[in-house]
């Protein structure tokens, strides 16, 4: 096991063109202090939490100090912000710190979010604040425990500096972001547009041996490679659609390369199923919306590929990305079938899924907890009784949910699976316990006030969201009503 000040740095990007990033170091925060740690990802880079010491943690995560062997960097790329290009982005309050190789031969990412100014800041302070720092921990782990891929975050420090957001001096924090890929789609899109063709071939070739080894001998790597982002990026969208997550801010510079949810923001767990939902308040035209994801997506990739047209001749590239819609239709009732405890396929699944969305809607339900109780269903009328007050608030079930039930009824007759085994595998993958906003809200107002309890609380319980966990059942209720109220921006 490694110390902090002895991981395994390897820079590999540092080894690319010198107009591939700017080489900056960290402002350091004032009077820092550690308010989380995250035992699990600190054993991805091999080291032994029993081990790392706290107040060398916050020296090395608030700027005060480099990690031995780390080269920091703000990386340049471009990207289409709300359908608009925007030439004048890059790694604005965030720094790469380096690449910690591990034993098992894996290579990690060390990001330092709200690392102070660069020169892609622009009007920016370069900081993150407690708020927005506090959300991305919690949302880290909470996608990571729903099975849905993600960055993660080994560590949170708070301070004692404060920066203005939407008119108000809040506390500065850093969040210290791990991950195996910073590529995003605006990274080819800043060498395609300034006709940096060299570099952009640079860019796809380390891309090619870092991410994608298995397609360096396929007959056109870069199609090949193209070919794994598109399935990738339709997979991730699909599992967004199917437990109610609205990511909020799905401009070209905030899509992975490799498919995982990265730059959290204005993010949302539907509380009520509402296909329309805006999380983000300055998305005011709604392209966003939780229903719009999975075309913007698919725009996003367009974006991507005509980035790579001096690498792929358009011909070969056109079929790839037209392939996204069945394959995102597919991945969608992958999802929507683990979730309503089916084993096999019918071609009936896809009128009993959307029939099933379409009672959501009509009903406003909470999905995710409808989909917990589904988990217990046996066709009793206790049974019934119960999904009826998560759909309608009384236990006499709508003529929706009755007609639905009997489809269901009739789809589970098929199956060869027997009820227990049904059961068992719906516990799997129907969460008690998702992060929904209010729950955020409240660790935030205690963490302000110098409480971090339910910060660790919440860690503990969303890593393992599947789990029954008698002191927290109050997550299992409804929101309260002041939760609608909540009010998210770009700056959350």
């Amino acid at each position: 096991m490694a110390s902090l000040e002895s991981l395994n740095f390897d820079n590999s990007y540092l080894r690319l063109p010198e107009n591939f990033y700017q080489q900056v170091k960290p402002t350091p925060l004032r009077d820092p202090f550690l308010i989380a740690f995250n035992a699990e990802v600190a054993q991805l880079l091999d080291l032994d939490p029993c081990e790392v010491n706290p107040p060398l943690l916050t020296k090395f995560f608030s700027g005060q100090e480099l990690l031995p062997g780390s080269a920091p960097l703000a990386m340049k790329y471009t990207g289409h912000q709300f359908g608009v290009y925007n030439p004048e982005l890059g790694d604005g309050r965030g720094l790469l710190l380096g690449e910690v190789v591990n034993s098992q031969n894996q290579r990690w990412d060390l990001h330092l979010k709200g690392a102070g100014k660069t020169a892609f800041s622009r009007f920016g302070d370069g900081r993150a604040v407690l708020r927005s720092s506090i959300r991305e921990y919690l949302i880290s782990e909470a996608m990571y425990g729903l099975g849905i891929p993600t960055t993660r975050a080994l560590a949170l420090v708070g301070s004692e500096e404060l920066a203005m957001r939407d008119g108000m001096m809040e506390p500065c924090a850093t969040v210290l972001r791990v991950t195996q890929c910073h590529i995003r789609f605006g990274h080819f899109e800043y060498f395609y547009h300034t006709r940096q063709h060299e570099d952009l071939k640079r860019l796809a070739d380390y891309c090619l041996v870092r991410y994608f080894p298995e397609h360096l001998n396929s007959e056109n790597p870069y199609l090949a490679m193209f070919r794994t982002v598109v399935e990738r990026s339709a997979t991730l969208v699909a599992k967004w659609q199917a437990y109610g997550f609205v990511h909020a801010v799905l401009n070209t510079d905030n899509m992975s390369l490799i498919g995982e949810t990265f730059d959290y923001g204005p993010y949302s767990f539907m509380d009520e199923y509402k296909p329309g939902m805006i999380s983000n308040h300055n998305d005011h035209q709604g392209r966003y919306a939780f229903s719009q994801q999975p075309a913007i997506v698919h725009w996003n990739l367009s974006a991507l590929a005509q980035a790579l047209l001096p690498l792929i001749d358009r011909d070969s590239l056109i079929p790839v990305l037209d392939s996204y819609p069945d394959l995102y239709t597919q991945a969608e009732l992958t999802e929507f079938r683990k979730r309503l405890g089916l084993q096999s396929q019918s071609k009936e699944d896809k009128d009993l899924v959307q029939q099933l969305l379409t009672l959501f809607t009509k009903h406003s339900v909470d999905m995710n907890r409808f989909f917990r109780c589904l988990s217990s269903y046996d066709g009793s009328d206790v049974a019934i009784e119960a999904l009826s007050e998560l759909t309608n608030k009384t236990t006499e079930p709508s003529p929706e949910l009755r007609k639905w039930l009997d489809l269901y009824d009739k789809r589970l007759i098929q199956e060869e699976s027997d009820n227990s085994t049904r059961h068992h595998s719906m516990l799997e993958v129907n969460p008690r316990f998702v992060l929904r906003n209010y729950m955020a809200e409240e660790a935030i107002k205690e963490a302000t006030e110098g409480d971090f309890t339910l910060i660790h609380n919440l860690i503990t319980l969303l890593s393992s969201p599947m789990q029954e966990n008698p002191d927290f059942m109050h997550y299992t209720e409804a929101p309260p009503s002041w939760a609608g109220s909540i009010f998210l921006t770009c700056s959350s």
